[in-house]
């Protein structure tokens, strides 16, 4: 038996939905997922194109909401440029309908479902509901719209949740600096003054981060947010251009130590594999995960790349070290963004929030269009893959919002 949130309350609810997904949602179709009076969790897609692209759309959604541990109610919400007047009524009601009765067929109960258009919102549960829907006013006005507020900012758009801050002249300066002679290149006539730049800088950044020149103390110093100076943002964007490096501290920020050090060992074998077969490390990796032993510790890790794990990474490692990666980002080189920015994309994505993960990767690729991890995340984002711990309880309260109060 269907619940209906009444118009009275439908309007509060839509107030509360951009506290939930961190944004203004438009051209979108969200699926917010209940367990009991509790939401646990945010699906969101773009607006299907097409009739076909929309019974796709419609499966994927409630296949993936079947998935989601606990999760016993849904309200689906349309967002779109469309408005009531120029429809004659309700715009997408085919594509709300459709999700309803597959979601009621999966076993689900509607507490409603609503469509906000650019004139007006309605219920397409609601029997009073005018032909020119309801006025916007009432989500504006509402007196949870200010409560909401109390989680935090909301952006604009998906594409606002990647923007980088406004970068420090005299840290990027000396970002910059660090990183030109980090970066010379050892061939050509003055091969022997670069190695001696190189060496140089090397040893300025020894002097100063001591024992976290190591990748592996590198990326913890970064999950506990102690990484600040120049310097240090310095040598954090200069190991993650490198993808040795790069998905050890990934991963180890996501999970810890323990797997970061085996990130590390794994990749280091890895690199001189194919230095002795003539290939880049990544296209070696990916070509040895197609042929290797399920059980092997190369598969294991790009499971856990991949999402293929149970285990939930840890939140608050994961809050830090995206703290930390936009402000470097922010004041190094754009030629020396990409991996900074492709980690804290997958990192983004860890944490469920797939719309900044794909602006991220927009960043990444703009920075470098040939880089391969973010083309790989391009395309994994844009299937609209989630990982496996997605599915779990939460392990933490704040991660869930009361909304029926």
């Amino acid at each position: 038996m269907t619940t209906i949130i009444r118009a009275g309350s439908a309007h509060d609810f839509l107030a509360l939905v951009p506290a939930l997904v961190g944004y203004r949602p438009a051209r979108s179709v969200l699926c917010v997922a209940f367990s009991g009076n509790r939401t646990g969790g945010v699906l969101r897609h773009d607006l299907p194109a097409d009739p076909e692209s929309a019974d796709a759309l419609v499966s994927t959604m409630v296949g993936t909401m079947c998935r989601l541990a606990e999760a016993d109610a849904v309200v689906p919400i349309v967002y779109t440029d469309r408005e009531f007047a120029e429809d004659g009524g309700m715009p997408h009601r085919d594509l709300l309908e459709a999700i309803v009765r597959r979601a009621e067929e999966a076993g689900f109960l509607v507490r409603d479902a609503l469509c906000v258009a650019a004139d007006a919102w309605g219920s397409l549960l609601d029997d009073d509901l005018p032909s020119g829907g309801r006025e916007l006013s009432l989500v504006a006005e509402s007196a949870l719209a200010a409560r909401a507020e109390e989680h935090g900012p909301v952006a604009d758009s998906p594409s606002t949740l990647a923007r980088l801050p406004e970068p420090d002249p005299l840290v990027s300066g000396e970002i910059a600096r660090l990183l030109g002679e980090l970066d010379s290149p050892v061939d050509g006539a003055d091969e022997v003054v670069e190695c001696e730049r190189r060496r140089a800088a090397l040893d300025e950044l020894e002097r100063e981060l001591g024992d976290a020149l190591d990748p592996v103390v590198a990326a913890e110093r970064l999950a506990r947010g102690e990484i600040a100076s120049p310097a240090g943002l310095a040598w954090l964007v200069h190991l993650l251009d490198r993808p040795m490096f790069r998905d050890a501290v990934l991963l180890q920020v996501a999970f810890g130590a323990v797997i970061g050090e085996l990130a590390l060992d794994s990749a280091e074998d890895a690199a001189l594999r194919a230095r002795d077969a003539d290939a880049s490390l990544e296209e070696l990796m990916r070509r040895e995960f197609d042929e290797a032993d399920a059980e092997s510790v190369d598969a294991f890790l790009t499971r856990l790349l991949l999402g293929q794990a149970a285990a939930r990474p840890e939140r608050r490692r994961i809050e830090r070290a995206l703290e930390t990666l936009t402000v470097a980002t922010a004041n190094a080189p754009v030629s020396h963004r990409a991996g900074a920015l492709c980690v804290a994309a997958w990192l983004s994505w860890a944490l469920g929030r797939g719309s900044a993960a794909g602006a991220l990767i927009e960043l990444a690729l703009e920075s470098d269009a040939e880089h391969g991890m973010s083309q790989v995340l391009a395309r994994f984002f844009g299937s609209g893959t989630l990982p496996e711990w997605a599915f779990q309880p939460p392990a933490d309260a704040a991660w869930e919002r009361r909304t029926g109060q």
